[in-house]
Order: C-alpha cells, then structure tokens, then sequence
C-alpha cells in the first residue's frame, strides 16, 4: 500500500506538476462564453507570442504548433474536455489560436459525410 492509501484503494500517482486544480485556471468555468466548440474541432495556434500565459495556456499553444484536437488538448493536458473547451475558447478569443470547426448538418449534428470518415476510420482500427 502505498502512503495516503487504504487497504485495496491506492491513491492515483500524478504525473504532472500542477499545483492549482484546473477547476481554478478556468476560474470554475465548464463552459466557454461561445459556443460549445465539438471535440473533433482542430486547434492552431497563431503567430502572437504566447510567453506570458499561465502554464496551462503555453501549453495548449504550444500543442497547437501543429493542428491538433479539441479532445487531444483534453487529453494531452490530463484535463476533463469540458475544462479544454473553456481553455481553447479563452486563447482563441485572445488570437492566440485558430479553432476549424467541422461542418454541420441542419439539425446541428455532425454531416453524414463525417459519420462515414469516422465508420471507415473505426473500420480501418
């Protein structure tokens, strides 16, 4: 068992060094002030140097270097998608970065066009 444990429940190690909760960095926000912005929207970053931003936000910056996922973001940053979606609607607010949002059909859903990439890429796994 390890210390902080209890017998058959071991504490969870952290990989990261993060000392403020993430609920604190999007100053307890679930949502953006926009649209919610869909998980497989791409994220890149803009020219504006980002040197100044909390960790957190570099990071994303940083990540987006390259295009990358709403849901990669969340993923990379070990941070619920809920708190990515704040975090990347503050930066690109900001023009810290680029949001491409995948088209829609009417009703607001994903186009019929997206559900077969996703069913022939899960085909392909």
């Amino acid at each position: 068992m390890r210390p902080g444990g209890s017998a058959g429940h071991a504490t969870p190690e952290r990989h990261d060094d993060r000392v403020v909760p993430v609920y604190a960095v999007t100053g307890g926000r679930t949502r953006s002030a926009g649209p919610d912005l869909p998980v497989e929207s791409l994220v890149v970053a803009t020219d504006r140097w980002a040197g100044d931003l909390q960790k957190e936000h570099r990071m994303i910056v940083e990540l987006a270097a390259r295009p990358v996922s709403l849901i990669e973001v969340g993923a990379r940053l070990r941070v619920p998608v809920g708190v990515a979606r704040v975090l990347v609607s503050d930066l690109a607010d900001a023009g810290f970065l680029m949001v491409h949002t995948p088209p829609r059909a009417a009703d607001g859903g994903p186009t019929p066009a997206m559900l077969q990439r996703l069913l022939d890429g899960l085909r392909a796994y």
